[in-house]
């Protein structure tokens, strides 16, 4: 059998080494230096390119979430997905802890009377939590449609929001809302995101506070 590479860092390292190498193959991207760790680590996490060309970022988005964070803020992520990918140990180093209300009884009987999905009933319920300070949606049009609407109700004012949901039925136009809105936010337009993107911002944010250290 061949040999091939088995240590972990080593594995991550050589993968960012060929991201590097082949990102110019891609497209000019105008990314700065802060914003550049994160796409690569979306790349790192999809091994598509044409995230760099999708991606974006609104209003000061990691300034605020680097602040965000710091200050040990709640999360809400509306999947578990999300909950099991972000690095336990910089969520504990941060004092930061990810919250959903997806599989709790009372929102899944809401949901049920109102005829809505339980992301929508879910986020509500996260947004009369008032020490969540950042939104990451990676899989539900319906809860980011949800938060946007809180917004501009005035019952809902998140420090960021990283908006990624994936699918066929009201992603790419629940992310094209979220650019209008005037509050800081990643996000990636048209169809594509999903958890493990959403997953991959968010570590992003930790390590690049880890490097500041």
């Amino acid at each position: 059998m061949k040999k091939y590479l088995n240590d972990p860092m080593g594995i991550e390292n050589k993968s960012f080494e060929i991201i590097e190498k082949e990102m110019p193959k891609h497209g000019n991207f105008p990314f700065d230096e802060k914003q550049m760790p994160i796409i690569k680590r979306i790349i790192h996490t999809t091994a598509d390119f044409e995230y760099a060309s999708l991606v974006s970022f609104n209003n000061a988005p990691i300034e605020k979430a680097h602040a965000a964070l710091r200050s040990g803020c709640s999360i809400y992520a509306d999947t578990n997905m999300i909950r099991a990918g972000v690095s336990k140990r910089k969520l504990e180093q941060f004092g930061c802890e990810i919250i959903n209300f997806v599989a709790d009884e009372d929102v899944r009987a809401q949901a049920k009377a109102e005829g809505v999905t339980r992301s929508t009933i879910s986020l509500r319920k996260a947004c009369a939590e008032k020490h969540i300070g950042i939104f990451v949606i990676g899989n539900a049009p319906t809860a980011l449609f949800t938060l946007l609407e809180l917004i501009d109700e005035g019952k809902a004012a998140p420090d960021v929001i990283i908006g990624v949901p994936v699918g066929f039925v009201g992603a790419a136009e629940s992310k094209e809302a979220l650019l209008k809105a005037k509050v800081p936010s990643f996000t990636v337009r048209g169809r594509k995101g999903g958890s493990t993107v959403a997953v991959s911002i968010l570590n992003a944010l930790f390590y690049m506070l880890d490097n500041e250290r």
